[in-house]
């Protein structure tokens, strides 16, 4: 029997497809350079070149990244104090910094600001990699790999939804990876109804193409698949656009 909102951990290597980045760097040649590199390990990637910009992004109720590179000097506001007000407003996010400072008072005062980890230029972007593979490794809310919500359970080891029907049976289905991450944003927000351009910022980079359908064709595809399990009616359509896990699931 499922127990509501409960997570259970397990140690596994996040899949990059599911986690959004939010990468501050003013350098040109240098952003670019990480944010090919990011796209072709498939991460999804919000690029800013202004600390205060960035900032923005970080507050923006309709945004949600699960870790942030930020450059130390940067217009607007700085890669320091921009670690700080994170941890002021008791922000978790992971944050990788990156600098041209490597004296060990530099990287103490990193650091100190709220950064998790500290790369010095120049790097190789395989180092990059494998910093952001360890910060998702020692991140709370990304080692909580089995996610349950009422009588749903969602593990991410193998993105397998797995529901408790009313006569007790459970019934399991394998996710494709936009479908995971759609239903997973659902989960996490339970208890809210959830707006077209909430979800579009969540599955999506900001200056990505967008079609003006793509929440409802991601939202029926999601359906369908449930629908093979019992429980298409799991996401519930609101007027005006929205949408909602069904509260029957979620108790």
């Amino acid at each position: 029997m499922f127990t509501p909102c409960h997570q259970s951990v397990r140690l596994l290597e996040p899949d990059p497809a599911e986690m959004k980045i939010l990468l501050v760097e003013d350098e040109v040649d240098v952003g670019a350079a990480i944010l090919r590199t990011l796209k072709q390990e498939k991460y999804i990637v919000d690029w800013v070149q202004d600390g205060a910009e960035a900032w923005d992004f970080l507050t923006h109720s309709q945004l949600h990244y699960t870790l942030a590179i930020v450059d130390w000097m940067l217009p607007g506001l700085t890669g320091l104090e921009l670690c700080r007000k994170l941890r002021q407003k008791q922000n978790s996010l992971p944050v990788l910094m990156l600098t041209a400072r490597d004296r060990w008072e530099d990287r103490v005062s990193g650091l100190d600001a709220g950064a998790d980890d500290y790369l010095v230029k120049p790097f190789r972007m395989e180092e990059l990699l494998a910093r952001l593979r360890a910060l998702q490794r020692r991140s709370p809310q990304l080692q909580s790999q089995v996610l349950h919500v009422g009588h749903l359970m969602l593990d991410y080891s193998d993105r397998v939804l797995t529901w408790q029907s009313s006569n007790k049976s459970h019934q399991s289905t394998r996710l494709s990876k936009k479908e995971f991450q759609l239903l997973e944003y659902f989960m996490r927000h339970s208890t809210q109804t959830l707006s077209r351009d909430q979800i579009l910022n969540y599955l999506y980079e900001m200056d990505a193409e967008r079609v003006s359908n793509v929440v409802a064709a991601q939202v029926r595809l999601l359906r369908k698949r449930l629908a093979e399990i019992g429980c298409g009616d799991l996401i519930e359509t609101i007027p005006g656009g929205s949408y909602r896990l069904h509260p029957r699931y979620a108790d």
